[in-house]
């Protein structure tokens, strides 16, 4: 029996049953809820009904191969979105009762949190007995000899893909081949899906192939002899012509822009308004511990090249800088007694919540830097253009793994955080990247 095809439902009736434990613990902790017993079952009804219905139509509870669990879970929280606006939509325009705002928030932060944890155990789990060598899918590759091998290669890294080619078909032997005997010698493998590997595919034979797959529950995969090198694919279908689609960095998807811009928002509000009293013990410190503003600004270089006004608090002395730019330095006479603690604490960059609150800065993303310096670091690294394409980050990979530079080629040693970084932004990489931050300022390792 194939357990895996359990999976699917097992997965959307867990997640159905997550999402009443949050309402439930909501509930319980705000101790407020619906005006009257009804409608608390009718309300009840009316969130699980649209979420079996969100859950239908989005395929949330889907788990491909591979397994990506931040593509999952990026899926997950366009549902929980389309989910919140319907329910309150309802709600709110047909006027059938009220809902505590704050029941409502504590239910989607503890389901949300509830999920994460659920898909990491199941994802660790199939991970695990895949590598066993359960769970596996069968598989019959058909066609061009380099490009066979270079798929075994590919999938030999990841045995955690749950892949195992049973036979191969050699294109040399296809084309002396009746496609009759062909197709009988696909069927007796009895494989779950069928890699093409072919330069030049003779048309009239695929749209064979596809329908000997239709018919027997065979997906057939078409697999190109590009070879990619740090580029991102994707295909585009006009009509009955698909096209790939090439860049060299990959795009940076509307979902993840307005995601990204609601939780800078919700973060920075959150540690500012609790944080205000830290705020001003900061600010009457620095200003009492040498002279000068408690403020420092400096243009920085945003989003699409834009410049911005970046705020800190003070850690020089005043007319630090006065000719060309500089970058500070281990025990660097320039930064004072307070300023030093500041700075490894890195409390000197709460201002730049502001940034984020404005739009100029995000929480998470590549170190913003000033232009003098950026020209440098075009020359050295062209690749450095392509961060320009996200908002510099109050945190960022970089600043957790390298820290501060002190010239220019230490610079670029950490601009290689900064894309890989470009390569894989997800809420789960954000959140690593935070509580790794926050790990930093408790231990005083900044600079």
């Amino acid at each position: 029996m194939r357990y895996s095809r359990l999976l699917q439902p097992f997965t959307f009736l867990c997640d159905l049953i997550l999402l009443n434990i949050a309402l439930q613990c909501a509930h319980l902790l705000i101790l407020t809820f619906y005006s009257s017993e009804i409608q608390s079952i009718d309300f009840l009804l009316l969130v699980n009904l649209t979420w079996v219905t969100i859950a239908s139509v989005t395929k949330n509870y889907t788990i491909k191969r591979p397994l990506i669990l931040s593509d999952n879970l990026s899926k997950f929280m366009s549902s929980i979105v389309y989910h919140l606006v319907m329910v309150l939509g309802i709600v709110y325009f047909f006027k059938l009762y009220e809902v505590s705002r704050m029941v409502m928030f504590c239910t989607y932060l503890l389901f949300f949190i509830l999920i994460v944890v659920q898909r990491s155990l199941i994802f660790f789990t199939l991970d695990y007995i895949r590598k066993k060598g359960y769970n596996i899918k069968h598989v019959i590759i058909i066609g061009n000899a380099d490009i066979v091998n270079r798929v075994k290669k590919s999938f030999s890294r990841h045995p955690e893909y749950g892949y195992n080619f049973i036979t191969t078909i050699p294109e040399e032997m296809i084309e002396s081949m009746p496609h009759e005997v062909l197709f009988d010698k696909i069927l007796e493998a009895r494989p779950d899906e069928a890699f093409i590997c072919y330069k030049f595919m003779d048309q009239l034979l695929l749209n064979k192939l596809v329908a000997l797959g239709d018919h027997h529950s065979i997906k057939i995969k078409l697999v190109s002899d590009l070879v990619l090198d740090n580029s991102y694919a994707s295909i585009v279908n006009y009509e009955n012509l698909p096209v790939i689609q090439i860049s060299s960095s990959i795009e940076i998807s509307l979902k993840i822009i307005l995601f990204k811009r609601c939780f800078d928002i919700l973060f920075s509000l959150f540690v500012m308004i609790p944080g205000l009293p830290v705020f001003i013990v900061l600010a009457i410190v620095t200003k009492l511990t040498s002279k000068g503003p408690v403020f420092y600004r400096q243009e920085r270089i945003g989003r699409n090249h834009k410049p911005f006004s970046m705020y800190k608090f003070r850690s020089m002395y005043v007319n630090s800088e006065q000719a060309v730019p500089l970058l500070s330095k281990d025990k660097d006479p320039r930064i004072t007694k307070w300023g030093l603690f500041l700075r490894k604490s890195r409390l000197d960059e709460l201002p730049q919540f502001w940034n984020v609150l404005k739009g100029d800065m995000s929480i998470v993303g590549p170190r913003p830097e000033r232009q003098y310096f950026i020209e440098q670091l075009i020359e050295e690294s062209p690749n450095y253009k392509k961060l320009f394409k996200l908002k510099p980050g109050l945190t960022s990979i970089g600043q957790v793994n390298y820290g501060y530079a002190e010239n220019v080629q230490e610079m670029r040693d950490r601009i290689r955080y900064d894309l890989i970084y470009l390569k894989n932004i997800n809420f789960n990489n954000d959140l690593g990247i935070i509580f790794q931050t926050i790990k930093v300022m408790v231990q005083l390792k900044g600079k």
